[in-house]
């Protein structure tokens, strides 16, 4: 434990307070207070290690106030690994963190129990999470999805198979928007690909991570590991860009191994993808931060977006849309304040839709933008070359629900 704490201390120490990591920070945009942002968070724990200051509730406010949306990753010219000092400070702190007490208990539990937490959650939808919304205290209220998307172990065959890929579905996928693992199922078989979706995944551990619970996500990500690792596939894709950098980017640092072969589905798809008619529509792109800052997945997405016919909205620009998994539900007013100013833009963009690539950043967009579509990357891609095509898988031949949204 003296060895963690002084390897900790080493790499806080080597914080110069340049404030180079200030600038992209949109949590410090929001509130221009110090504290709010990267370098006072770094000088915040560096005096916690250090002993000249205790954990607190404010302390603990400061720490947690980031939104982990990576957008201080790799700009440190000390090569501090920002993103991992604040996830093991808020492990620290969360012994003495009370207010977030009862969600950690929730996320252990949604952890052990995913699919007992689920029914629980559907039973609350029709009552409880409207009556928490208007109280004020909760953001949103919730739908989840009939049934998960991904329950027992599935391989979905092709007749000339061109390779094999994994699916590693993610929470938001299996219970609230089961279609986007649908589209991306439809998809990888339309280019030839068997489908496997692994039996005993669980979450990726990146909620537990964030609430300061390092050893319960180190022992998803391990368990995630013996699954996928023993896997013969191509690729290990997701609907989500938060599980696919836990996959490649953060299991390596939690328990010491990573997975190699998970990618997002944009760079997969990319160069798979044939350019198709141009129609008289626009699109808005919106970055989601774990694919942009995390994966550093940046000009694909665009290129799919061209590729499928649609003319890209306004200039690539970069904001947060104030999500961050839980953040919305301990930060409600910063959250909102930064949808606000993304939905603006777009608004501003004048697109017939928007198109992002992550489930979270879907929903919420969707809070604020209902007067035109708000879609997933892979339903576009599924629209583009599945159903504009008339080549539609047949066992969806006659769902109405399916009908093409664009084209």
């Amino acid at each position: 434990m003296q060895t963690e704490t002084s390897a900790y201390l080493e790499d806080l120490s080597k914080c110069v307070r340049c404030g180079g990591c200030k600038a992209p920070c949109p949590t410090l945009d929001d509130d221009p207070l110090e504290p709010m942002g990267t370098r006072g968070r770094l000088i915040l724990l560096h005096s916690l290690i250090k002993g000249e200051i205790k954990p607190s509730p404010l302390l603990s406010e400061r720490i947690f106030s980031c939104i982990l949306c990576g957008a201080c990753s790799g700009i440190c010219p000390l090569g501090v690994d920002i993103m991992e000092v604040m996830y093991r400070g808020r492990a620290i702190l969360s012994k003495d963190d009370k207010k977030r007490r009862l969600l950690r208990s929730a996320a252990k539990m949604s952890a052990k129990w995913p699919d007992f937490t689920f029914r629980l959650l559907r039973l609350g939808e029709r009552f409880i999470f409207p009556m928490l919304m208007r109280r004020g205290i909760i953001p949103f209220s919730p739908e989840f999805s009939e049934i998960p998307f991904s329950k027992n172990e599935q391989v979905f065959k092709v007749h000339k198979k061109k390779g094999r890929v994994a699916i590693f579905v993610g929470c938001s996928t299996n219970y609230v928007f089961p279609h986007f693992g649908e589209s991306l199922v439809n998809v990888l078989q339309k280019f030839g690909y068997e489908v496997v979706l692994p039996k005993g995944l669980t979450c990726c551990g990146a909620p537990l991570r964030a609430l300061g619970l390092e050893k319960e996500a180190a022992e998803l990500a391990k368990k995630n590991y013996r699954v996928l690792s023993r896997l013969k596939v191509d690729a290990i894709l997701s609907p989500c860009p938060t599980c696919t950098t836990s996959l490649q980017i953060e299991y390596p640092k939690t328990i010491g191994k990573g997975l190699d072969r998970a990618m997002d589905i944009s760079t997969f798809f990319d160069d798979k993808l044939k350019r198709l008619d141009k129609i008289n529509k626009t699109s808005f792109y919106h970055d989601p931060c774990h694919l942009y800052y995390g994966l550093g997945v940046k000009k694909e997405p665009r290129e799919i977006i061209k590729k499928s016919g649609l003319d890209l909205a306004g200039p690539a620009d970069r904001a947060c849309c104030g999500f961050g998994g839980l953040y919305c539900l301990c930060f409600k007013e910063t959250s909102t304040s930064l949808l606000k100013k993304r939905t603006d833009r777009i608004i501003e963009s004048n697109a017939d839709m928007v198109i992002t690539a992550c489930p979270s950043c879907v929903f919420q967009l969707g809070r604020t933008i209902t007067d035109r579509p708000v879609l997933h990357l892979i339903e576009l891609i599924e629209e583009a070359y599945c159903f504009r095509s008339a080549e539609r898988s047949p066992k969806k031949e006659n769902d109405p629900e399916r009908e093409p949204m664009l084209f």
